[in-house]
Parts: C-alpha cells; structure tokens; sequence
C-alpha cells in the first residue's frame, strides 16, 4: 500500500497532463485559428477527456469511466446544471416579454451612456455582496447587460466582463458567500476579521476597476438612438414590465437561495407578460424551453469539464502539486507566496472555488501556524486567490455561464474581465513588498 501511494505520488505529474493539453487546446484556438471562430467548447473538451481517460493509470479502463463520470455527475456540479437551467428559462422568457427592454429602458434613461459599464460593474458588486454568490448575479444581470450593449453599440464581451467582475467582488467579502465561509472555517479565523483583511485588498481593486470603466465609457461614443426602446416613454406597460427583474434583485439583496429566485422570475415574467399582452400561454412556453435548450452546450461542457478534473484529482495531481509547491518554504514570504500558488493550482484543477478552498484548507493553516501567519491574513489568501483564478478560467461555471447567456465563447470575454487581474495583482504587490513588521497585521 505504500509502495502504491509513493507511486501514485511519484507519478501525478502524469495526471495534470490532460490540464496541460487544455492549454494547448485553447492557445490553438485563439492564435491558431481566427479568434472570431475559435474551437468549440464541446470539442476542446471532448479531446481532452478522451485523453484524461486514456492516460489515467492505475485504474482498469471500467474504473476509469467511473470515476469520471462521478466527476461529471458531481452534487455541485448538478447543482450548477439546475441553476444553469432555470437561468436560461428565465432569460429568455424576459427577453420575450419586453422585461429586459423595460429594464433597459429605464436605466438609459436615468444613467448617461459613459456611465455604464460603471453602473452595471456597480450593480454586480452590490447584489454579489448581498448574494453572496457570483453565479446567481451573472444570472440576473448579464441579460440586462447584453440588451444595454445591443441597444448602445457597446462592446458585447466588455458588457458582460463588467458584470462577471463585479460578481466576484461579492464572491469574495459577502459573509454568506460559500468561499468566505470555507476560508474561514478552515482557517479558525472570525469572517468579521478576514472580512477586513479582504476589504483592504478588494476595495482598492474595485476603485481602479472603476475607473478603468469609465474611462472606457468616456471615450466611447454611442449612437443618439441609443435610448430608443420597444415601449413608448411614459406607456404603462414599461414600468410593470420591469417587475421580474425587481423582484428578483430585491430578494437576491435580502439573501435568498438562487434556485428561488430563478423560479419566482419565471413566474413574474409570465404573469406580466400574459397581463400586458406581451406573452401568451404558448408563447411564454416555447421561450421558455428555447432558455433551456440555449444551455445544452454550457451543460454539455460543465459536465466534461467536471469529469475530467476528477480524473486529474484520482490521479494523484493535486498531492504532487500541494508538495512541489511546499517543499521549499522557508520565510513567511515564500509561505505567503505558497499558499496563493497552492490554492491557485488547486483551483485550475477543480474549476471551483469553494472545493479548491476546502481541498487545501488544512495544509494552508498548518503552513500558517509554522510561519506565524495569522488566520485572518491565510484565509484572505485563500479566498483571493481563488476567486482570482476563477474569474479567469474559461471552464468555471461563472463563466460558461455569463458566455452562455451572451452566446459568446468564454475567451471572447477574459480580455474585458478587469476586476480579478487587478485584485491579483494588488495582493500579489501585499505579498512581495510588505514589511516584516507589518506583516502580522496584514
């Protein structure tokens, strides 16, 4: 048994292989080919879990298909499906009704055109605090902010890259956010504690991210027509046809759970579309199941995607990763350092923030204790690092998800995605250039 586990060890770096092809694929995809047509999703990863499965060892080729389809059958990843399903029903649906026009109407009328991506990175970073789930936010806003680029000839993956950023900020302060929760816990620090040590590293990045917003929005320029909707100003079927989308930020403001709120827009928007004359029975119906069948590939690729990293997992990836990156620390700066490649690495490998957290937690708060860290400063670490990583990969829910609503492919939006680059890059300069005296308060 030893023996086999030494081996297991010895050999991961074998199981990380399948993630390595991953790059190669998507690196082909966009400098190989036109960036305008990369390579579909479904096919990038098909070829990759045909080669997860096939250089697996260890396992007979029956074991292997197990474990990756657990992996694809995950209870966080169906969890995902569930949400992916309801969001596409509900987005369709307002869009069918006139809710997403009402919306848009009413903000375009009220927020000048420069001011925006501001407002929408704003409105992301508000209801995600509140929330607490970045995934549920993407949901809600990413339809208003697809229709705002349609209806003002903004940039369509900026649009959407402001909102997926801005859900991140909540992600990553909200007290009921799963990753404050999982870092914490694993750290035995208080959340009111990390939430300091988070906001010192958050609030900054959000501020630069803010104005690298408006400057955008400053310097581009939008047709007069721009605010021109499908309901005459003034005409009362406006104001009730923005209900479902009230509706549901007010109760993702007060907390509620995401799979909730999905089914109460639903309902809103076919009772106000059948109301004003906007949606009839059929019709509400068949926009409905057109959402649903809109999310096939995100699904499709979520489930891939998750059985693959299962395969890596079983392979013995993630313990070859956690000990070549610890095995050298020797100064709180290296451990500091450590703790944000472990977790990073770790999250590249389960495509999951929250698992990438829990699955390194005790390691981290070992190293800490040896390097006198304190709890509130490692379970920052964890915390950033992975929402950082997460806001980026193009395979995690957040972002399959927001691409899936916009019809984009994810890479088309990670160039606009300014919010967990500037968030790394601030804790990054923390680590590196923060005074020994100091670094005990951090």
């Amino acid at each position: 048994m030893m023996n086999e586990k030494r081996t297991k060890t010895r050999k991961g770096w074998l199981a990380l292989l399948p993630l390595l092809l991953l790059l190669l694929l998507m690196a082909v995809s966009v400098f190989g080919s036109n960036f305008d047509n990369p390579l579909p999703m479904t096919v990038v990863f098909s070829l990759v879990a045909i080669f997860a499965i096939a250089t697996l060892r260890g396992f007979s080729f029956d074991h292997r298909i197990r474990i990756f389809s657990s992996g694809a059958g995950a209870q966080d990843l169906l969890l995902m499906v569930w949400i992916f399903i309801l969001a596409g029903a509900f987005a369709q649906g307002a869009r069918e009704a006139g809710a997403v026009d009402a919306m848009v109407d009413l903000c375009l009328r009220f927020i000048p055109a420069e001011f925006i991506l501001v407002g929408l990175f704003l409105s992301a970073c508000l209801v995600s605090l509140c929330v607490g789930t970045s995934v549920g936010t993407i949901a809600a806003i990413v339809p208003v902010a697809i229709e705002m680029s349609d209806r003002t000839g903004g940039v369509l993956p900026m649009f959407v890259g402001a909102v997926v950023g801005g859900a991140f900020f909540g992600d990553n302060l909200s007290f009921i956010s799963d990753t404050t929760v999982a870092a914490t816990k694993t750290q035995g620090c208080m959340m009111t504690d990390k939430f300091r040590a988070n906001s010192r590293l958050a609030i900054p990045a959000a501020i630069v991210t803010l104005l690298v917003y408006f400057f955008f929005g400053a310097h581009t320029v939008f047709p007069s027509e721009s605010v021109a909707g499908i309901v005459p100003a003034g005409h009362a079927a406006g104001h009730i046809l923005t209900i479902p989308y009230f509706a549901v930020l007010i109760a993702a403001v007060f907390g509620a759970n995401v799979l909730l709120v999905l089914p109460l827009g639903i309902l809103l928007t076919g009772i106000v579309g059948l109301s004003c004359g906007t949606l009839t029975w059929t019709s509400w119906m068949v926009a409905s199941g057109k959402g649903i069948s809109s999310m096939g590939n995100l699904i499709l690729v979520s489930m891939l995607a998750g059985g693959c990293l299962a395969v890596v997992r079983a392979g013995g990836g993630l313990t070859w990763l956690v000990r070549g990156l610890t095995k050298r620390v020797k100064t709180r700066r290296q451990a500091e350092c450590a703790i944000s490649a472990l977790v990073s690495a770790t999250n590249l490998c389960t495509a999951n923030n929250t698992i990438a957290i829990l699955s390194v937690g005790e390691i981290v708060r070992t190293i800490a204790r040896r390097y006198k860290i304190t709890s509130r400063r490692s379970a920052s670490l964890l915390d950033v690092f992975s929402c950082v990583v997460q806001g980026l990969i193009p395979y995690g829910a957040q972002l399959l998800m927001a691409a899936g609503l916009a019809a984009l492919n994810p890479l088309h939006i990670i160039p606009y995605i300014y919010y967990p680059i500037v968030l790394g890059f601030i804790t990054i300069v923390s680590i590196l250039f923060a005074k020994s005296a100091k670094s005990e308060e951090m």
